[in-house]
């Protein structure tokens, strides 16, 4: 995880075969989220990521999968304005 600069805010390390989705709601437990926007790609999209991020007094910027039946709003500009400013890091949780 990530601030908005690009500086490491929590580094969890797992094995190759782990999906970084599952392991979202472990790293932004250890950290405090409240009033931040919490980006992802579309992988981060998953019900239980979203409800987490919303109780704890934050938003989020992740765009849907194509696939997706539940819908929900992305802030369009804050995810692509925001996500390119850390196009070296692998994701922004």
């Amino acid at each position: 995880m990530v601030d908005g600069l690009g500086n490491p805010l929590k580094i969890l390390f797992t094995g190759g075969n782990v999906f970084d989705s599952t392991i979202a709601l472990d790293i932004l437990s250890g950290v405090d989220i409240t009033g931040s926007i919490v980006m992802g790609d579309k992988a981060y999209g998953a019900k239980d990521i979203r409800d987490y991020i919303t109780v704890n007094g934050a938003s989020y910027a992740i765009p849907l999968k194509s696939n997706t039946k539940e819908l929900w709003d992305c802030d369009w500009f804050q995810y692509k304005t925001g996500y390119k400013k850390s196009s070296q890091e692998k994701k922004i949780i």
